[in-house]
């Protein structure tokens, strides 16, 4: 059975940063496209970044573009995702997700962030 455990949340002063970690189980991680995404009180859940089978390609919203970096590393069957200069609109819990098609895609529970002003 697939499962993405993110870890590396917590309470952070703006400005700071903050990295990140999904380890994924139960799938051949380099045939999955991985993103992050996240999800603030009250909003619905919103694209971060997302990144290629072999790390080459990488795409950001544009909130987060110049700040956040995401990477991965197939030997570990982990994703990353380093948030540098963080706003206390970055705050909100983060997901993982591991994408193949329609009906190979997966879900974390989510880490929280919090970004005090």
């Amino acid at each position: 059975q697939v499962r993405l455990v993110e870890s590396g949340g917590g309470l952070v002063q703006a400005g700071g940063s903050v990295r990140l970690s999904c380890a994924a189980s139960g799938l051949t991680f380099d045939n999955y496209r991985m993103g992050w995404f996240r999800q603030a009180p009250g909003n619905e859940r919103e694209f971060v970044a997302v990144i290629g089978r072999y790390g080459a390609i990488t795409y950001y919203a544009d909130s987060v573009k110049g700040r956040f970096t995401i990477s991965r590393d197939n030997a570990k069957n982990t994703v990353y995702l380093q948030m540098n200069s963080l706003k206390p609109e970055d705050t909100g819990v983060y997901y993982c997700n591991a994408r193949l098609n329609q009906w190979s895609d997966y879900w974390g529970q989510g880490t929280q962030v919090t970004v005090s002003s």
